[in-house]
């Protein structure tokens, strides 16, 4: 039994907000929790950075990322894959 132990990698989607970067997009992924006190849903959203190495994302579109390396000073997802293509 080895001392290294594999882990999970976490999976999120999100919408695709910008692609003008190199091999970069921007996605928007949104979360739903109850509050603790009021217990009222509260919708919370953050920016993540993906590395996209073909370029196939396109601002809209519903996607899939990965946790992986880190890539540069705030980039460590990459694409999984692609949900839903935009209209």
């Amino acid at each position: 039994m080895s001392d290294k132990i594999e882990r999970r990698k976490k999976v999120l989607q999100g919408v695709v907000v910008s692609d003008k970067m190199d091999k970069t997009a921007t996605v928007l992924v949104e979360r739903t929790f109850q509050h603790s006190l009021y217990k009222r849903t509260v919708r919370k959203t953050k920016k993540y950075k993906i590395h996209d190495e073909s370029n196939q994302c396109v601002t809209g579109d519903r996607v899939r990322l990965i946790e992986c390396r880190p890539m540069s000073k705030d980039k460590c997802w990459r694409l999984l894959e692609v949900v839903e293509k935009a209209v």
